[in-house]
């Protein structure tokens, strides 16, 4: 499975912000990794399971794990062995989603675009290789998309991913390719051409599209959401089953509205236009 296919890897660390890098304590930077190795949608996990995704060894899993387990950001299954994710980061991430007023300024019309269109409308950010669901708003037709608030999707092969991308620039770009190569030459090389196209897209329509990239089932576009201040850089999608939804009735109908949403929310936070 490549880098493209799948949102839960490992992002590999170059010798200039690691190794060589004094101010990088490798001890937090592993534990970070166990946390993250729940985003891929087990609850649990054992040992074994954590190590194999972090690339550790398994004897210094048990011991990142126990003391993340003393400190309440993990808990233990006596009767499993496994662990799942404890209160401590519950607690992080709601301090997090506090502070994303445009939370519950950009909520309602999420949900009348939903609900106009008959798909679901998601606020993303970037999450490593992936794009972290801030906020989630389905229609009633759009209930198959097994996707919520907390989903995690790839970001270099769905809309919300690519429309990121392209807000963020050249940098933030190279260092996705890089990375992705450096576990993969060919996945770096897809994502540097899925980017191509989605440029293209985003200079003439105004978003990115996928349809059918990712998941065949599925069709989407998204936009980028760029709100200065304290906001992180976000992407807004529209997406839903393929078989609803053609490009051209995403493009021509929903793009628009789309758009329209993405002004509404950078007016209501005082963005700049």
């Amino acid at each position: 499975m490549t880098i493209a296919q799948t949102s839960t890897d490992t992002l590999p660390r170059s010798k200039s912000t690691d190794t060589e890098d004094r101010h990088f304590v490798t001890a937090l930077a592993r534990g970070l990794e166990v946390l993250a190795s729940f985003n891929g949608g087990d609850s649990a996990l054992g040992n074994q399971e954590i190590a194999r995704h972090c690339g550790l060894p398994k004897s210094t899993v048990s011991r990142l794990t126990a003391t993340l387990a003393r400190l309440g950001y993990l808990r233990l299954d006596e009767s499993t062995g496994k662990y799942h994710l404890g209160v401590a980061t519950l607690a992080l991430g709601a301090g997090m989603l506090a502070k994303l007023d445009v939370r519950q300024i950009a909520k309602p019309g999420m949900q009348q675009l939903a609900t106009a269109c008959g798909g679901l409308v998601a606020l993303g950010a970037r999450d490593r290789f992936s794009m972290l669901y801030l906020e989630a708003c389905r229609s009633q037709v759009a209930l198959t998309l097994n996707l919520q608030m907390g989903s995690h999707v790839p970001i270099a092969v769905t809309a919300i991913g690519r429309a990121y991308l392209v807000e963020a620039g050249p940098a933030e770009q190279r260092e996705i390719i890089e990375r992705a190569s450096e576990l993969d030459i060919g996945s770096g090389q897809a994502i540097a051409r899925g980017l191509e196209q989605a440029q293209e897209d985003y200079d003439k329509l105004g978003c990115t599209c996928c349809f059918g990239d990712w998941n065949p089932d599925v069709h989407s576009i998204a936009v980028g959401l760029r709100l200065g201040g304290s906001q992180p850089l976000m992407a807004l999608n529209f997406g839903g089953p393929a078989f609803r939804m053609s490009r051209e009735y995403l493009l021509n109908e929903v793009r628009p509205r789309l758009l329209d949403l993405a002004s509404q929310i950078k007016e209501q936070t005082g963005a700049p236009a």
